[in-house]
This record gives C-alpha cells, sequence and structure tokens, in this order.
C-alpha cells in the first residue's frame, strides 16, 4: 500500500510544507520517491541538474532502505518525509532496520571504473556527493532508522 500525505504552514516569514509518501518494500518504488522529490524540488525552484542530484541521492537511500534496512521483506514500508522550507529541502527516509553503525569506507573508484572491484558499494558515498548534508541517524530503540538528506536552494552549480 502506498500513503501520500501533505500539510502546509504559512507565515509572514516563512512558507514551508511538508509530503509524506509510504512506500512498499519492493524494489522499483524508489521511482514514486523520486517523482514526489522532483516535483516539491521543482516548486520550490531548483535548477534542473540539483533536482536529478536530489533524485538521484533519494532513490539511492531509498533502495538501501529496502534492501538494507527492511531486508527486501514486502510486509515492511519505507517513509519518505519531503520537507520544504524556505532555503531548502530536508528529505528523510525511514525504514525498520537497526541503522548503521559506522560508515563505509570510502570507495576506489579508479578500481571499480576498472573492473578490479564490483560496482555495488558506493551508494552512500553517491549520496553524500550529491546532497550538501548528509546523515544517518538509529532510532532510540534501535529500530527505525533513517537518513536525513539536505540540499539548499541557493547552492552554487558549477
Amino acid at each position: 500500500m502506498m500513503d501520500v500525505k501533505s500539510t502546509t504552514t504559512n507565515s509572514a516569514t516563512a512558507k514551508s510544507a511538508t509530503v509524506e509518501v509510504r512506500l512498499p518494500s519492493r524494489m522499483g518504488y524508489e521511482k514514486v520517491a523520486m517523482s514526489a522529490a522532483a516535483s516539491v524540488a521543482k516548486l520550490m525552484g531548483f535548477a534542473e541538474d540539483r533536482i536529478e542530484d536530489l533524485k538521484t541521492a533519494i532513490a539511492e537511500a531509498c533502495i538501501n532502505a529496502i534492501e538494507h534496512g527492511n531486508r527486501l521483506n514486502e510486509k515492511l514500508s519505507v517513509g519518505v518525509v519531503l520537507s520544504a522550507q524556505p532555503d531548502k529541502l530536508e528529505v528523510k527516509v525511514l525504514d525498520d532496520g537497526t541503522g548503521i553503525h559506522r560508515l563505509p569506507a570510502r570507495p576506489d573508484m579508479d578500481r571499480k571504473m576498472h573492473g578490479e572491484e564490483g560496482p555495488r558499494g558506493i551508494g552512500m558515498f553517491l549520496i553524500q556527493a550529491l546532497v550538501d548534508e548528509a546523515e544517518w541517524v538509529t532510532g532510540i530503540d534501535g529500530r527505525s532508522s533513517y537518513v536525513r538528506l539536505v540540499i539548499r536552494l541557493d547552492k552554487d552549480t558549477e
């Protein structure tokens, strides 16, 4: 089952909106999160190249949540919370896993590109390269972990 929820807050100084999507733990549904994030980012005025970075980062985060957090258990779901703020978009991708206890070593991209290492194991590195902030958080009870991504609206594009 897939649920979508949206809330909006307006004030004299700031305009914010929150969109929540709940996805089945099934490969392919990360595309729904990508589309939702792209729509919110476009409404906020992000440049197309930043939207593409965001889509890739969210896809990687959702795939990690499905595969590693929920261990492909289709009875569990992945939550995606998009919080639009005046100067940034914050994304949380939540799963029922125990979280990551330490970040993996930085991959050797030259070895991967030359086929000396397998292609897997670059998701977290890729996420960090594509967004302005990335934080992996374990829930208080050792479950319900999430990754928090931030992409700023005023980031200079090069």
